[in-house]
């Protein structure tokens, strides 16, 4: 069983909201459940306009300062980025600006398997040789005290402009840096491209130019923002609504063709599409192989060249789900012969030849799955290279630091981590990070918990209904999708859909009958049919073959609870609608999945 958690929420509130806002009841019901009771607030909130100056942020002048001294000067100046959708997307912000100051400026992408993460100093040495007098890092380097050093000694300066989490003992790159969670800037979750943005308008500003020129890389910031899963709150919650617009609008050459290979509509394009269609196929160029075909494919101005890497992005995209499904397929192999495997706090999982590039989104899957903290390495003769995912309760960089003496290097966040280990300190570490985390989750409540932010009846449901919760996009972490609990609905005619791994039924509730889908479930629900149940979905706006239709995803569903009320809230007034149908073909929009 899951426990509904549903805030308190003041009727007076509420009323308030809908006279002030001119709101539903539900709307209302969210907007106070996520701490917005006061209307200017909440009308804020819905705005999502949040922007703070470039004055608010400490770090860039000393950085804009000296990237202009070395641009004027004609020295060459090299931007190091990362291979995933925020490294690359940041690296190209860079590059553009770069360009437009006419900076004679190239750039590094390292190589997964090759290179590892971040900055390394065998790099540094490739880039003094080659050349490089100025270093910026982007999505890399808080970390790279002794590599940054070194570049210092063989005669290059660097500005290091990141997101990450500092070393834990508290030591820094001696350089600039441009760093919102270190320099005091108002929005400290910004993702490494918004960053390497911020760094870029303040060039542009600090040479006499306009920096809302650059607005035209918005799309960029929003893609990135989506990619890394930062919480989009605050200034991200703005950077990616107008991020989202710039997408739509878009002249980048790569980014059209990448959105035709991956069949969105740029007229329509969402977080969603982003999340799912867009962001896995710049990905995957550094997952299997390398990031610069991503690359090449924002900075080309080439039509033609960009349809050409499109493709192959696409390609390797495909490859990658294939490797993914083979792997996870080994690793629940694994979880299922461990002892005691259903009463362990973690998984710790290596496999011979598992890909590097794909094990962090395996990690991902399993860590959701059974809900524990999951890390998966791959082994490649005594060395061991992998990723690891977490839950909401428990901050895997946390625990990689409490088991730290069997490893070798480690980095990353809350959420997600990378390490690098000898094979023979696996079964120890393994050991150590299952203490940890017996540690603090054994203390936390087990009961799985399930968000509420409204409760309505069934004939509230329909498009009206849908199209106003989608004033509170852009949805993601911090700000996920509302959540609406339908009590004592009754499911009939489940049937698989898309090849199996989701299902579609009909939902009868307060005398509407309407359709809905429920995703990843195998094709099957964990409640009989027939039967009251209380349920929670999200009610979207369903785009297919040209016609809008309102869409219920299932979120949970449980048999009935017998309490007579679950809600302090107003009884909703009279019925917006009784019936809306789903379209049949929802299979389609869940083939990205």
């Amino acid at each position: 069983m899951v426990r509904f958690d549903i805030a308190d929420c003041s009727a007076d509130a509420v009323a308030q909201l809908c006279e002030r806002l001119g709101v539903s009841d539900a709307l209302a019901q969210a907007l106070v459940r996520r701490g917005h009771r006061d209307p200017d607030a909440a009308r804020a909130f819905l705005a999502a306009d949040e922007r703070h100056e470039l004055e608010d942020f400490p770090g860039l002048p000393a950085a804009s300062e000296l990237i202009l001294a070395r641009v004027r000067s004609g020295a060459r100046v090299t931007v190091h980025g990362d291979y995933d959708v925020d490294g690359v997307c940041s690296t190209a912000v860079l590059v553009r600006a770069l360009r437009r100051l006419g900076a004679h400026v190239d750039w590094h992408l390292p190589d997964r398997a090759h290179d590892g993460y971040g900055l390394s100093a065998a790099t540094v040495q490739r880039l003094a040789a080659r050349g490089t007098e100025l270093l910026i890092t982007a999505d890399c380097a808080i970390t790279a005290v002794e590599e940054v050093a070194l570049a210092r000694s063989l005669g290059i300066e660097t500005v290091v402009s990141d997101h990450h989490r500092p070393r834990a003992d508290g030591l820094l790159p001696d350089a600039p840096i441009v760093h919102p969670g270190l320099c005091g800037y108002p929005c400290t979750d910004l993702c490494a491209t918004a960053v390497a943005h911020k760094l870029a308008q303040a060039c542009v500003a600090g040479s006499g130019g306009d920096p809302r020129e650059l607005d035209e890389d918005l799309d960029l910031v929003a893609l990135a923002t989506i990619a890394d899963v930062v919480p989009l709150l605050g200034e991200n919650r703005s950077l990616t609504r107008r991020g989202l617009r710039a997408l739509a609008a878009s002249s980048k050459p790569g980014l059209r063709a990448l959105m035709a290979v991956a069949r969105v509509d740029p007229a329509k394009v969402g977080e969603r599409a982003v999340a799912f269609a867009l962001a896995p196929r710049i990905n995957a160029a550094g997952r299997l192989y390398r990031a610069d075909a991503a690359l090449e494919l924002i900075l080309t101005e080439d039509p033609i060249r960009a349809a050409q890497l499109a493709e192959e992005l696409d390609r390797a995209n495909g490859e990658r789900r294939h490797t993914e499904r083979l792997i996870r397929h080994e690793a629940e192999a694994q979880i299922a012969q461990l002892p005691d495997a259903g009463g362990r706090w973690s998984y710790v999982l290596g496999g011979e030849g598992w890909h590097p590039g794909v094990i962090g989104i395996v990690a991902s899957r399993l860590a959701e799955t059974h809900g524990r903290p999951v890390v998966l390495v791959s082994l490649e003769g005594e060395r061991a290279r992998g990723s690891g995912r977490s839950v909401e309760a428990y901050d895997l960089l946390a625990g990689l630091t409490a088991c730290a003496e069997h490893l070798d290097r480690y980095g990353g966040h809350s959420a997600a981590a990378g390490v690098e280990l000898g094979r023979e300190s696996l079964a120890a570490f393994a050991a150590a990070l299952e203490r940890h985390t017996a540690s603090v989750l054994a203390a936390r409540e087990n009961t799985p918990r399930e968000r509420v932010d409204a409760i309505v009846a069934g004939d509230r449901l329909g498009m009206e209904l849908a199209e106003e919760l989608a004033s509170l996009a852009p949805f993601g972490r911090g700000n996920p999708s509302v959540s609406l609990l339908i009590r004592r609905a009754v499911v009939r005619d489940v049937q698989p859909m898309g090849e199996g791994r989701h299902a579609r039924f009909r939902l009868e509730a307060d005398g509407v009958h309407a359709r809905a889908v429920a995703f990843g479930c195998d094709g099957r629900l964990d409640v009989a049919e027939g039967e009251p149940v209380d349920a929670t979905f999200a009610l979207e706006v369903n785009e297919w073959r040209g016609v809008s239709e309102p869409r219920l995803v299932l979120r949970h569903a449980q048999p009935a609870s017998e309490e007579a009320t679950l809600s302090p809230c107003p009884t909703p007034g009279q019925a917006q609608s009784t019936l809306f149908p789903l379209p049949e073909p929802i299979a389609a929009s869940a083939a990205a999945i």
